[in-house]
């Protein structure tokens, strides 16, 4: 019943038409700041693990993993520490290689696998133009993170659908529109299953049990937080829950069962999804096959 009252509702209006009425920082705000969440890394938090709204996107958090320790960098517009003396083609290569450019503070450093460029890969180039637009925006922070320290080469596992690649007239079709968006969100990343840092997107897709530490600044002895089973399948994902299930735990971090979900993903980045796209999205999880 959620995707026929949102769909029938919002998708007439028309997804081009929707798109052209924005200006390209207007999608770029709304890709960034909803789907993508990169605040959800790249912004610092508070005592009581609230974004410093005034501090946005200055450098966030601090993953320390066997194969790197590495913290979010500054990608306000700010030259010194920032983003601010890249070209938007730097721009660009970094959000879907890993690359940083070959002049400035770190030089040529790969950016820590951590960041998602083997999912972003998949940007269409309006919206690659959009989000590059939206940073010069932002406003800029002067706030130099610790450079990484990587204990292994830098690896990113191919992901299908990023490789495959996608194009609009694909998004006639909703559930392939619903693929791009978990893909651009990289929603795989963390719900597929995951050993010794290699992730397993053909066998293990959507199946989750990635263990994760802790946010920085927790309570002495919080939990760590485990990775759902997003797939269709009955007993162990999603398959028995309804449409408006699924989107409470997308956008509240609720539960079926009214359990509150943990961090890391991020709840309140995806509470402002338009319907079409919340609706796309969950039309594409009821594709995954069910795995136990």
């Amino acid at each position: 019943m959620f995707r026929f009252c949102v769909v029938g509702c919002v998708w007439l209006l028309g997804f081009v038409d929707a798109a052209m009425a924005e200006s390209a920082a207007e999608r770029g705000d709304y890709l960034v700041n909803t789907i993508m969440a990169c605040g959800n890394c790249h912004s610092p938090r508070d005592a009581n693990g609230q974004m410093i709204k005034e501090k946005a996107f200055s450098g966030g958090l601090t993953f320390n993993t066997p194969g790197f320790v590495a913290t979010a960098p500054n990608i306000t517009p700010d030259r010194e520490t920032g983003i601010g003396s890249w070209s938007d083609a730097e721009v660009k290569r970094a959000l879907v290689e890993g690359v940083r450019p070959d002049h400035g503070r770190l030089a040529g450093v790969a950016l820590a696998a951590i960041m998602p460029a083997n999912f972003y890969k998949a940007l269409l180039p309006d919206d690659l133009d959009a989000i590059v637009a939206y940073l010069h925006t932002v406003k800029p922070a002067r706030y130099e993170v610790p450079g990484p320290v990587y204990k292994a080469t830098v690896r990113r596992d191919p992901y299908p659908d990023a490789e495959a690649g996608f194009s609009k007239t694909m998004f006639k079709d909703p559930v392939r529109r619903g693929a791009y968006l978990v893909t651009i969100g990289h929603c795989m990343e963390c719900h597929s299953a995951w050993s010794r840092g290699v992730s397993d997107f053909k066998t293990g897709l959507g199946r989750g049990g990635r263990v994760f530490p802790p946010r920085e600044g927790s309570p002495e002895g919080t939990p760590g937080t485990t990775a759902s089973n997003i797939t269709s399948d009955r007993a162990s994902g999603i398959g028995a829950w309804t449409d408006q299930d699924i989107a409470r735990a997308i956008t509240h971090g609720v539960a079926r069962d009214g359990r509150m979900l943990k961090p890391p993903m991020a709840y309140a980045f995806y509470a402002g999804l338009k319907p079409a796209d919340l609706a796309d999205i969950i039309a594409y999880l009821h594709t995954a096959p069910p795995l136990q």
